[in-house]
């Protein structure tokens, strides 16, 4: 590929936001005249995600997404990446089957946003604004964000590194877990079963009685998977108990567990035996919240932790024999968060706040044949801490302009200090117009796999770090009923962990020599046609001058809703090209549309009957090198709603 200079690349961002403008503006005009009585997208929408009290989205002057609990429903899906892979511009997820994204080599789930990626430890799942990574190697773990958890997802695109500290340095995906809005007592049950022998069931159970508020839910998923030596298996739960201590005071407490059994059945070429995984993951917290009039926040204790066995396999056709040994590992991540959020005259409002982590955790190999059979080979304990202290200021000026900027100064137990500044411009316009302008940094420290495992392994790795940036235009036409935004993006990093020869002897080494140079357009529409029919839209496209991985140079995705009745239909074509599955010496890239659909027929009061059905086009495509994608696949099940 060909590299383009800044001046060409500043021109192309340009005539595409213009088209991109231009042609939703043509769509405002062809409805000018129309009049209906609806709306369902709002720009107004309550976040807490780029601020940790409950801010206006359009106070922020960072980009914010929210995916409400209508649309996850909607669909019918038990894995949360799908939803957030359609309805984010920028953000793609990694898979490789009908079902499940396990880890290890060759996983998938891999989660990047604008180019950055959460395998990198790049890109941070938070649950209720708490950590969600493995201990030692830094990266989310996909199985364990199921929909059964979400109240609602709040994706902030770009560094969140002033609130949310290292591994945040490319955005986050923010977990709200559920909840009870009303008093009652209510339990749903969602049970589906559809190709490759594919079994999806959810159970969830919500109380709400005065001051008391309780969710429990259980979910176990199943799948053959479309090749064969694929099986996938998995169980979840999460209860949540909460109580209202007064009128201005409540707590809560929350468990989530998932485990799932997967197996790797390597590449088409090179197919894998016993490639067999093991895992559970797991994560608690306990919650002290106030929230007054002038002031708010909150005091909260998290845990995480981790246990992998694993099979690393072997592939006959290489003349290779079974493993004499199965990796283990254990991780775990505890944490404070303390802040306390004060409005000291109008249009302001400044949080101070302060984090404690300690993350970390030990991997051994096992031998169960062998010469060493029966004997344990360590290979990493250790432990690391991070502590912080942050400010975030707001300040509205006049009903025009609101002025946001952070500061956070982290600690790291071995690497250091880093501090890390953000500021930003929301103009709010006429005609329901918003214009936000920032410039924000996000880094990383390096994590313990970097520093301590495996021959490339460096423990005198400094931080990685990046500037984002970003220009974003909104507007809400036809009392609310089209919404459109415009964000353009320009990302700047250096000191990136990269293998390569060791300068100082032989072998390869983990080196702060990576750089990102990564720029970027994102559209996003939604449009209220009538009470029965709406559509919406987003698309991004992404330049990246050094290519990687599951980081799609364009994505589009264009849905229609249909609900009238007892009738719920809703369909949607993705569009992906310029998808990198492989990069290096020998680069290959894939261009693929899906086509997917599903809808639900409510029968009677209290039951449902949906279907499913996904690359209804039946393509041919890969996301991994070397794993097709299943066909065309069909899933139909019930909903029990009382």
């Amino acid at each position: 590929m060909r590299p383009i200079n800044m001046k060409s690349k500043l021109t192309l961002l340009l005539i595409i936001t213009t088209f991109g403008a231009s042609g939703i503006m043509s769509a405002q005009e062809a409805t000018r005249d129309t009049s209906f009585s609806t709306s369902n997208f709002s720009l107004d929408e309550v976040v807490v995600t780029g601020t940790r009290s409950k801010t206006d989205v359009r106070h922020l002057s960072q980009t914010v997404s929210v995916i409400p609990r209508l649309s996850i429903e909607k669909s019918l899906q038990s894995s949360l990446l799908p939803v957030l892979t359609e309805q984010i511009p920028g953000l793609f997820t990694t898979s490789r089957g009908v079902m499940g994204y396990g880890v290890s080599n060759g996983a998938a789930g891999g989660i990047s946003l604008r180019g950055l990626s959460g395998g990198n430890a790049r890109l941070m799942v938070l649950i209720d604004g708490y950590p969600q990574y493995a201990g030692i190697f830094g990266h989310p773990i996909a199985d364990a964000y199921q929909t059964l958890l979400a109240d609602k997802v709040e994706v902030l695109r770009g560094p969140a590194s002033v609130l949310y500290g290292s591994n945040a340095m490319g955005g986050v995906i923010n977990i709200v877990t559920r909840k009870m809005h009303e008093d009652g007592i209510r339990t749903d049950v969602r049970a589906g079963y559809g190709s490759y022998n594919t079994l999806e069931t959810e159970l969830t159970n919500r109380i709400r009685k005065g001051r008391f508020s309780s969710v429990i839910s259980g979910s176990y998923n199943r799948t053959d998977g479309h090749r064969e030596n694929m099986p996938f298996e998995q169980y979840g739960g999460y209860a949540k108990l909460g109580y209202e201590l007064a009128s201005h005071w409540n707590t809560y407490a929350d468990v989530n567990v998932t485990h799932f059994n997967a197996t790797y059945p390597g590449p088409v070429s090179a197919s894998l035996l016993e490639g067999d995984q093991r895992i559970t993951r797991g994560m608690a917290s306990f919650v002290v919240e106030n929230n007054y009039d002038r002031t708010s926040g909150g005091f909260s204790f998290f845990y995480n932790w981790g246990d992998h066995w694993i099979n690393d396999g072997y592939t006959p056709s290489a003349g290779e024999q079974p493993q004499d040994g199965r990796f283990n590992s254990f991780d775990d991540m505890m944490g404070i968060s303390l802040y306390q959020s004060a409005r000291f005259f109008p249009g302001n409002r400044i949080t101070f706040g302060f984090d404690w982590f300690r993350y970390g955790g030990e991997a051994w190999t096992e031998y169960v044949k062998g010469e060493k059979a029966g004997t344990r080979e360590d290979i990493v304990d250790k432990h690391e801490d991070e502590v912080a202290g942050y400010v975030d200021f707001r300040q509205d000026i006049g009903t025009w302009l609101t002025f946001n900027a952070g500061l956070r100064i982290d600690h790291h137990s071995r690497i250091g200090t880093e501090w890390v500044p953000q500021a930003g411009l929301a103009f709010h316009l006429f005609h329901n117009m918003e214009l936000k302008a920032s410039a924000s940094k996000g880094f990383r420290y390096p994590i313990l796999r970097e520093m301590y495992m495996f021959p490339p392994q460096n423990p005198d790795l400094k931080p990685e770090s990046m500037w984002n940036y970003e220009i974003a235009f909104s507007q809400r036409l036809l009392e609310g009923r089209l919404s459109y935004g415009v964000n353009v993006f320009y990302i700047d990093g250096k000191n990136l962990i990269m293998t390569l020869p060791n300068p100082n002897g032989s072998g390869m080494l983990n080196q702060n020599s990576g750089e990102i140079d990564n720029a970027g357009v994102e559209l996003q529409a939604a449009y209220r046609i009538s009470q029965e029919w709406s559509a919406d839209a987003n698309y991004s496209f992404l330049h990246m001058e050094n290519p990687v991985v599951a980081a799609p140079e364009h994505k589009l995705y264009a849905g229609v809703n249909f609900s009238k009745g007892r009738w719920d239909v809703s369909t949607g074509v993705q569009y992906i090209a310029g998808l990198y599955t492989s990069v290096g010496d020998n680069p290959q890239t894939e261009n693929f549309v899906l086509w997917n659909m599903c809808g639900q027929f409510r029968a009677t009061k209290w039951l449902d009957l949906w279907v499913r059905g996904e690359n209804l086009l039946a393509q041919r495509y890969e996301i991994n090198a070397g794993y097709p994608m299943p066909r065309a696949t069909v899933m139909g099940g019930i909903n029990v709603n009382f």
